[in-house]
């Protein structure tokens, strides 16, 4: 199987990120240095949360909203992230500083319940250590993605309900996410459209999904998909500038019928869908998706 082509979170290349600095555990270190044990639960079980965060003209955007959703996560599974709110936010701005970052910039934030005694699931080895990794890069998403719009393709693996696995929990495995792309990629597609358990549509692979039909702003239910802060926030844009907006349990049917379709996140903000499933989405123009991107990049220079 051929593992090319550009996906969702494909970024611009920019080589100043061979030369970024990384904030490990408190201190400021190069790509090459930026290693963690091979006991560490983060690397032998994926058990952490992260947060992509956006740095955008000297300012992070929402972090309030992504350090509420990385403390909820962490408390989730009992994690101890080991730093007060003031002290991420201290060590966040000492990265973007060391850097000399001012715009363009995507964070990755990385939680992990830290080094073991030794590789298995319990919890109770840990040595008390979070380990904690800031990687600043200079990202921006690739225009053509934007320009051409991304094709999507529904894959067999489906949205997993809370009491199997949490899709709103921003955990570090991403396994399952990555099997459910694996058969999109074979299909030509650059993201998978997941329905959930119940047979309806759901989320993306790695981003929330809407669609436009009859003028009207659609998306799931939000019980088995990500807990997006883009996604709030269109849903936040179309109250407030009267777009019609429903969330409900919809068919991939009526998802292939719509008349434009695109999806959300951080990295990406809002990025339109061309194909779904071979069919041709937002044929005759774009107009709800260009107008939500202008209020969301507006949204984010002001946040």
């Amino acid at each position: 199987m051929q593992l090319t082509g550009k996906g969702a979170q494909t970024p611009q290349d920019d080589h100043r990120n061979d030369g970024v600095l990384i904030w490990l555990n408190g201190r400021l270190v190069t790509r090459a240095q930026a290693t963690v044990s091979i006991f560490d639960a983060g690397f032998g079980l994926g058990d952490g949360v992260w947060e992509g965060v956006r740095y955008v003209d000297g300012r992070f955007v929402f972090l309030d909203d992504h350090l509420d959703r990385l403390e909820a996560g962490a408390r989730a599974i009992a994690l101890d992230i080991g730093l007060s709110r003031d002290g991420l936010r201290e060590a966040l701005q000492q990265t973007i500083d060391a850097n000399g970052m001012t715009d363009g910039v995507h964070i990755r934030l990385m939680v992990t319940r830290g080094e073991k005694t030794t590789i298995h699931q319990d919890p109770r080895n840990a040595l008390g250590r979070p380990t904690i990794a800031i990687v600043a890069e200079h990202k921006r998403p690739d225009p053509q993605v934007k320009r051409d719009g991304l094709v999507l393709a529904t894959t067999p693996v489906r949205c997993s309900p809370p009491d199997m696995f949490d899709m709103r929990l921003n955990s570090h495995s991403r396994l399952n996410l990555i099997q459910a792309l694996l058969p999109a990629i074979a299909a030509g597609a650059q993201e998978a459209l997941m329905l959930d358990p119940h047979g309806f549509v759901s989320s993306c692979n790695s981003t929330n999904l809407f669609f436009v039909s009859g003028g009207t702003v659609l998306t799931s239910t939000g019980r088995y998909c990500f807990n997006g802060i883009t996604r709030k926030k269109v849903l936040d844009l179309c109250a407030a500038h009267g777009i019609p907006v429903r969330q409900a349990d919809f068919t991939l049917a009526e998802a292939c019928a719509s008349e434009e379709a695109f999806v959300t996140g951080t990295f990406g903000g809002i990025t339109p869908v061309s194909r779904l499933d071979g069919r041709t989405i937002g044929g005759s123009g774009r107009p709800v998706t260009e107008r939500l991107s202008a209020l969301y990049e507006a949204l984010t220079r002001a946040a």
